[in-house]
């Protein structure tokens, strides 16, 4: 398990051991996320504190290993283009060495890899007149006073959003989502080459327990969740529309063990709880059950790299991972309110 003291990873951790499974966690505490070792380490896990990208880690770990779950990676949107060495280090060199680590040592098991909704870039849209159509880039001019719906490429036209499936064509919109899609592809290459066999877990927008506060690489809900514990009104980009899918830690912890273990499990799926909604009624749930007070703010401020709707199509995660009855946004929002984060990573 790489990246298994962080959020997502140690929940998975927690599960795995909890039904017997030996796990042994590589994490290099990287102090954008982590301020030293986190309280909840699993007392049946073991720990190496140590990079994924250091290949004289992987000879001892690969000869006592039947299944790789790939959790590690730099996260979130970032702050500027000078993150983008960091992150294609992390993401793309560190799984580079890793894969080769296991070329070198002729081991062929199942790697599971934590893959992102972000590799579609905007979501599945519709034109009454042209179909299924790709919108580009949002224009400038266009967020600039507050246009922030895509429109279709060929007559302009508003356009009906739709759920995403795995087979949707792939066009990320930031470098997070080129390095996470760029992990799926030396997967797959090295899997092809050796006869492995290789699951991408594209999660949409993981909440839960143990996320990190008050650091920009953290997801939405954690910085509101931040926003609302520094006793501010969380703020709520564009006109707070931006429609996606929370889904809880506990949820994507599940799908993990499923593809670590199901026999018929291969390729890409949509990790999502089939909940949809917008970004402002997130902030709205989840300010109202912290009880502080505060309210959203929609700003109308904007990021280039955002994109404006994505949703997913679950079926495919729902019938081969057994992904159903997961947790609806509105109680698994207000459970969050209370659930304890990370503390602030130590500044570098």
């Amino acid at each position: 398990m790489t990246g298994g003291a962080g959020f997502i990873g140690s929940h998975i951790v927690d599960a795995l051991c909890a039904r017997g499974d030996r796990v042994t966690v590589v994490d290099n505490l990287d102090p954008a996320a982590h301020s030293g070792p986190p309280s909840w380490l699993h007392p049946d896990a073991q720990y190496h504190w140590a990079d994924v990208g250091d290949a004289a880690i992987w000879p001892d770990l690969l000869g006592r290993c039947d299944a790789i779950c790939h959790q590690a990676a730099k996260v979130g949107l970032g702050v500027d283009p000078g993150d983008l060495t960091a992150y294609v280090g992390s993401n793309d060199l560190a799984t580079a060495a890793m894969l080769q680590a296991c070329h070198h040592a002729r081991w062929s098991g199942r790697v599971v890899l934590a893959s992102s909704m972000v590799v579609y870039g905007e979501g599945r849209y519709r034109c009454a007149e042209h179909g299924v159509v790709v919108p580009g880039p949002r224009r400038v001019d266009d967020l600039d006073r507050g246009s922030f719906e895509p429109r279709c490429p060929r007559c302009e036209r508003a356009l009906v959003t739709e759920l995403v499936p795995e087979d949707a064509p792939v066009n990320p919109r930031n470098v997070y989502a080129a390095t996470k899609l760029h992990q799926e592809h030396l997967c797959s290459a090295w899997a092809r080459y050796c006869g492995a066999t290789v699951v991408a877990l594209r999660y949409h927008n993981v909440y839960g327990a143990r996320m990190p506060r008050d650091t920009p690489y953290a997801g939405v809900a954690s910085i509101f969740r931040s926003q609302l514990e520094a006793g501010s009104d969380p703020r709520v980009f564009e006109d707070g529309g931006q429609q996606r899918d929370f889904v809880h830690v506990s949820d994507v912890a599940r799908a993990n063990v499923a593809a670590l273990s199901g026999d018929d499990v291969a390729g890409a799926y949509n990790v999502a709880s089939g909940h949809p909604i917008t970004l402002g009624e997130m902030a709205r749930i989840l300010a109202e059950a912290h009880g502080s007070g505060h309210s959203p703010v929609v700003t109308g401020e904007y990021r280039l790299g955002d994109v404006r709707h994505v949703v997913a199509d679950p079926a495919r995660a729902q019938r081969d991972l057994r992904l159903v009855h997961t947790v609806e946004p509105v109680a698994g929002l207000t459970r969050f309110a209370d659930e304890p984060l990370r503390g602030a990573p130590r500044q570098t």
